[in-house]
């Protein structure tokens, strides 16, 4: 039985499906989030499109997973469970960088911890199938996405199983999974078995056969790869290099139970399809269920998302791995109605908090091949050396930005999800640089060198040095012609694979020397998916098949986050204990390049400097 999507909202509860008087739903969905109608969160993007498309959806969020009755609220779906850890990998919501356990959970009502288990995907998963085994079980998300593969865990410190495996799934989708979701419910609506659904781009299933696959790339197997680090290695390169909806191969990898086949991913969607999606009749809203607050709200509630994708290729964000590097646009009559709608929302005060994405200044593709061949499989756009054919042009965010301004009702529209500044500074037109720092900046401008070292960013493949301070140089002049007094909030990142001792120090020196205090440090954090995550467990550069330096001694750690703090008193010792182990006691003292003032004297003076204008941090969220 159907339904439009302008039903008020997902159901949630056994009386509401009673009182419908369905049979049964068509979807049940699971999730580790609290139920926030919102497109900036991936569940209701997911329930909307079921709807819009005439299928019935029930939400089952934070089901108590120590009962199965929890999964039956709604009796047998019609078609399967669709399952979802939430919008952040579960043990990154649960564990801090030390695994010490987070006291908050800011995607549950009233900020919370504890209404989700470790691991959730995998949890609920089995707990579906413990419900109705005969049920199809549908991963998705973000946890289930960059755990396809057979992954290095941080928190187990070793290569876990595909998650397809470990939460006993029929299929798994990748990515967004707007158009792969659409077309599984087809299929499943006319009957096929979900066992027959072995050629849908973006998703992975399991075969205990591989006879029926052409052309395959076989990867290192489940048993390679965690008892060889080089093999690790290799698998990781290949899985980056597929991943493409254009050129992609179907990836295979053995594991002790059969094959894991992952298919290419979806193709983008088009400018049109993008629009839809966001335009979907979301209340914009957590379900009326809800008493409390749920925080991760606050920072989405008034910000539109333009684009979707990321090129910049970060050795440390899995972004990539998961939305694919070709970036996908709304039209601006679509953002400009979205922007309408929030000025008639009754708690809106006439800021819009981010017209964005990944990268806010990316709104085309790096550069027009991609759109025919698909991206390059052993060469970046932009990193540590852009690629000759990038091509640069803010003209289209710069007419989109003065556009929303100029809406009635629109006081300021900021720009906050973070701009790429060598891509900024690679544009010899600096019309965009001037229209954000004199209308787009809110006394702050977040950038993100996470380094200055360029032996450590090579292994970020983050732009060199040279990069950031010609920035900061255009960023300060643009001000004093604007006549505006507005900081950076760079972001930084200690014990980063390659980061030696003697690099926190140049980085240490570095922030003194401009003056730089920044509030809050990022330790690395080994997340899967990324390529810095695989460097940190094979000690090797999978682009390379060379030797990477790898931090891993706790003081070690220690000392390179206090360096990077070393104006706190509190660091003093460490500091010393730091430039001492790296024959670097000359910066020990009171003159203008020490970082430490000797033992015994340290209260004496007020040892840090003093904030430059440009240098002003505040706390940064975890990545």
């Amino acid at each position: 039985m159907k339904q439009s999507c302008h039903t008020a909202l997902p159901m949630m509860t056994r009386a509401e499906f009673r009182n419908t008087g369905l049979d049964a739903l068509d979807f049940v969905l699971v999730s580790g989030d609290a139920y926030i109608d919102h497109p900036s969160f991936g569940a209701a993007i997911i329930a909307r499109l079921l709807m819009d498309a005439g299928y019935t959806v029930g939400v089952i969020p934070q089901p108590d997973w120590h009962s199965v009755e929890a999964f039956r609220i709604f009796g047998r779906p019609r078609l399967a469970y669709l399952v979802t850890g939430g919008n952040i990998d579960s043990m990154v919501n649960h564990y801090t960088v030390m695994k010490r356990r987070r006291s908050e959970d800011a995607y549950t009502p009233g900020g919370k911890a504890g209404a989700r288990p470790d691991r959730a995907t995998i949890v609920y998963g089995n707990k579906c199938k413990e419900a109705y085994r005969d049920v199809p079980v549908i991963l998705g998300g973000i946890e289930a996405s960059l755990r396809r593969f057979a992954h290095y865990d941080y928190w187990d410190n070793r290569v876990r199983h595909s998650i397809l495996y470990d939460a006993c799934g029929d299929l798994l989708v990748y990515g967004m999974g707007e158009k792969t979701i659409l077309e599984i419910a087809r299929l499943l609506n006319k009957g096929v078995p979900v066992s027959s659904l072995t050629a849908i781009p973006g998703t992975c299933y399991r075969a205990n056969s591989i006879d029926h696959l052409e052309k395959a790339v076989i990867l290192p197997s489940y048993q390679q790869v965690s008892s060889d680090k080089k093999a690790y290695a290799d698998a990781f390169m290949l899985e980056e290099r597929e991943h493409d909806a254009i050129r992609g191969r179907v990836l295979v990898q053995a594991h002790e139970k059969g094959y894991l086949v992952v298919n290419p991913p979806m193709a983008p969607l088009t400018t049109e399809e993008l629009d839809r999606v966001y335009e979907l009749p979301y209340t914009r809203r957590p379900h009326p269920i809800y008493k409390d607050k749920i925080p991760a709200l606050d920072e989405v509630s008034f910000s539109i998302a333009s684009t979707r994708g990321c090129y910049g290729g970060c050795s440390f964000c899995a972004l990539t791995f998961h939305q694919g590097r070709v970036i996908q646009a709304r039209s601006h009559d679509s953002i400009i109605r979205e922007a309408k709608l929030l000025s008639h929302d009754r708690d809106f005060k006439g800021y819009i908090h981010d017209v964005g994405g990944p990268t806010a200044n990316f709104r085309q593709p790096a550069c027009e091949k991609q759109t025919r061949c698909g991206v390059c499989p052993d060469r970046q756009c932009i990193g540590f050396e852009p690629c000759k054919n990038l091509v640069v042009d803010h003209q289209d965010y710069t007419v989109l930005l003065k556009k929303l301004r100029q809406l009635p009702g629109i006081k300021k529209v900021f720009v906050r999800s973070g701009i790429r500044y060598d891509y900024l500074i690679y544009d010899k037109n600096r019309a965009f640089l001037e229209e954000l720092a004199e209308h787009h900046v809110s006394g702050q401008l977040k950038v993100a060198p996470e380094h200055v070292s360029d032996r450590v960013l090579y292994y970020m493949n983050k732009p060199r040095q040279a990069i950031f301070d010609r920035f900061v140089q255009a960023y300060e002049a643009c001000n004093r012609k604007k006549g505006k007094e507005q900081y950076l909030v760079p972001y930084l990142i200690s014990s980063h694979p390659g980061s030696e001792l003697s690099d926190a120090i140049e980085l240490a020196s570095y922030l003194k020397k401009n003056h730089m205090r920044p509030e809050q440090v990022q330790d690395f954090y080994p997340t899967p998916g990324t390529l810095s995550t695989a460097m940190f467990y094979t000690g090797l550069d999978p682009r390379t098949g060379k030797r990477v330096y790898i931090p891993r001694d706790p003081e070690e750690k220690r000392m390179q986050r206090a360096l990077i703090q070393y104006y706190e008193p509190r660091n003093f010792s460490l500091v010393r204990r730091a430039l001492k182990k790296a024959d670097r006691e000359d910066l020990i003292g009171f003159h203008k390049e020490a970082l430490a003032p000797p033992e015994r004297t340290e209260k004496s003076r007020d040892f840090g400097a003093r904030k430059r204008k440009n240098s002003v941090d505040k706390p940064r969220r975890n990545r």
